[in-house]
């Protein structure tokens, strides 16, 4: 899907990787909030020992961890992200493991440093939506598989079915002007017919899309609005930047739109969200 008007992608991209440097070890933190979408990923992309894997936009490596520990022995995994904060606090968890079969290396996802042919899966996590060019890293990706190797890849479903994401943005829109650096949204692959489009154009075949809906439970709205900021990248470290008075008021703009999502004891917040998990063939 085509990016905003204005948009600059090197801008973005240079924020994106300040945000996620930022946020790095509490990104690492929050895995536990996605845990069951991880595991659907990790499933779709039929991993096994000895495969080469490369993980796109690993971050701090949390499904790059978890698939090296299924291809061994004789394989390894790649992780592999723009932000080197992130790989840096991937590196050290993996160290602390004993994780052996696992490199880390610096990579933009739409230009990969790697010979054609020369893994058998990619794995991308939470990653397409945020690539500037989103059919860049898809060919890319192909590119880099072997022939009948797989991609397994998430993305956030429909804008109203990712409440997650959605109450922070729509109480960001409501309070701020729109941002200097035009962001493309994060639920642009939320149809399965748009993200079925895109992996076939990229040459992909056998598309498999399946439905990955999980809740997220939050005991106060700041522990919500924390987890927020601590997914968002490059918004959070646009955010980071503003008046204390305005981070204020989007605090108490969000806590009030969270009040749906309060338990009827009162005892904190049910947050849900749609994820789309895509594996197809090179």
């Amino acid at each position: 899907m085509s990016a905003p008007a204005g948009f600059d992608a090197q801008r973005f991209k240079a924020q994106e990787r300040a945000g996620f440097n930022r946020i790095a070890a509490r990104y690492a933190e929050g895995a536990h909030l996605r845990a069951d979408l991880a595991v659907a990923l990790i499933e779709a992309a039929e991993l096994a020992p000895g495969q080469h894997v490369l993980d796109l936009a690993s971050g701090p490596g949390l499904l790059a961890r978890e698939a090296a520990a299924r291809v061994v022995p004789n394989g390894w995994v790649l992780a592999s992200d723009i932000a080197e904060g992130m790989l840096a606090e991937g590196a050290h968890r993996a160290a602390a493991e004993g994780r052996t079969s696992l490199a880390f290396a610096a990579a933009d996802a739409e230009h990969l440093c790697l010979p054609d042919a020369s893994v058998d899966r990619v794995l991308a996590g939470l990653a397409l939506f945020m690539f500037p060019h989103p059919e860049r890293a898809l060919t890319e990706m192909r590119r880099v598989l072997r022939p009948g190797g797989r991609v397994a890849l998430s993305v956030w479903g429909p804008r109203e079915t990712v409440p997650l994401i959605s109450r922070a943005q729509d109480c960001i829109a409501r309070l701020l002007p729109p941002p200097k650096v035009a962001r493309p949204s994060v639920f642009r692959f939320g149809d399965a017919a748009t993200l079925t489009a895109a992996l076939t154009a990229a040459g992909f075949s056998d598309v498999r899309i399946t439905r990955c809906p999980f809740a997220c439970r939050f005991a106060t709205a700041d522990t919500y609005w924390q987890a927020f900021l601590d997914l968002a990248g490059g918004a959070a470290e646009a955010l980071s930047r503003l008046p204390e008075d305005t981070r204020r008021a989007l605090r108490e703009a969000v806590a009030a739109d969270l009040e749906a999502h309060r338990a009827p004891d009162g005892s904190g917040y049910t947050v849900e969200a749609l994820a789309l998990v895509a594996s197809a063939t090179a």
